[in-house]
Parts: C-alpha cells; structure tokens; sequence
C-alpha cells in the first residue's frame, strides 16, 4: 500500500478550500480526539495522518496565501508526517503559557526527543526525529515542537493492534519523565494507521 502521500492534484483552489473550511475542522476535531494523548503536565503528542496534513497544508496555504507557488513546499514539508503504513507519527508539543516557565523548560529538555518510547507488550519502540532540521540548540536547548517517527516490525503492528495488550508512552528525560496509558479508542484509532497485514 505504501505511502497515501498527498499530491498537487489533492490541493483545493482557496476558494473552493474557503466554503469547506469550517465543516473540515469540525471533523478534524472529532478525529483528533483519538489522536491526543497528554503525557505530564506539559507535553502533548497529536498523532498525525493523512486528514490531520490534508488540513494542515490547506490552513497553510489559505492563511499565508502563497499561491501555486507556496504548495511544492507545503507538500514537501507535511508529507513525511504521513504514517506509511509501518509507523506511526506525531508531533509532540511542550505547552506552557507562562513564556518564563516555558523557556526554563525548553532550556533544560535538550535531546528529550531521545528519550521518547512506546512500550506494549515486549516490545519498546523508541521514537526517531524527523531530520528535516536540528531542534535543539548547541547549548541544549529543546524546541517546543518535535516532529517523531515510531518504526515498527509486522509483529509488532500485530502487538500494538491486539487491545488485551497496554500501550504505554513515555518520556525519560531527566527533566522531564512521565508516561502514559494509551487509552483504548486512541489505541484502536492509531492501529488503522498501519497497513494490514
């Protein structure tokens, strides 16, 4: 099955992308729900699909209005976001509103994408940055947004898939290290990411 890569030929005009706009957010909010998962008080990963950056490229385009030009980089920029069948992928975001509280965190998360894991059964699948930039500074200082990839084995995706099996994500950077349980229906909403098998 491969990759469900958007291409040019899924780009809206921004007319037509204008008359839809609220009705696709409305459902975009009923599938996220299942694709949110908090970990701590601070870090929340949305896992991504094929919806989630249809969306995003569109609100992209229609807000910075860039035109024809704007949407090879859109594209080029969202698509490896897209789960390909063997993984799944999300960004993971450091929310705190108060900028001296959050820039004290973020200076002390440096390589904190390292440490991220998903643990179900016997398996434990560390996350891999996407590589498109560095997001932390020299002096380790950590972005508040990280974009990560999960790989996974066929017995794997089979493990994930079985719900009597617990998923847990976590995060063991020494500043910051809290895990969660998957709920159920994020479990069955993610498990329609991979090909099956």
């Amino acid at each position: 099955m491969g990759k469900n890569l958007i291409t040019r030929d899924d780009i809206l005009p921004m007319t037509e992308f204008s008359k839809i706009r609220r009705a696709k957010r409305q459902e975009l909010v009923a599938i996220k729900e299942n694709r949110r998962v908090p970990v701590g008080p601070d870090a929340t990963f949305y896992f991504e699909n094929h919806d989630t950056m249809w969306f995003q490229i569109h609100e992209m385009l229609f807000i910075e209005q860039g035109g024809e030009e704007q949407i090879a980089g859109e594209l080029e920029a969202y698509n490896p976001m897209i789960p390909n069948g063997l993984e799944l992928v999300a960004t993971l975001m450091f929310e705190v509103d108060d900028p001296t509280r959050r820039a004290g965190l973020l200076a002390a998360l440096g390589g904190v994408e390292k440490t991220v894991t998903l643990r179900f059964a016997e398996h434990v699948i560390f996350a891999r940055a996407e590589d498109d930039v560095d997001r932390n500074t020299a002096k380790g200082k950590a972005s508040s947004v990280q974009f990560l990839h999960f790989s996974f084995t066929k017995p794997q995706i089979v493990a994930f898939c079985e719900l009597n099996n617990q998923v847990v994500i976590g995060l063991g950077h020494p500043s910051y290290s809290h895990m969660a349980v998957l709920p159920r229906a994020t479990q069955l909403a993610l498990g329609a990411d991979f090909n099956k098998l």
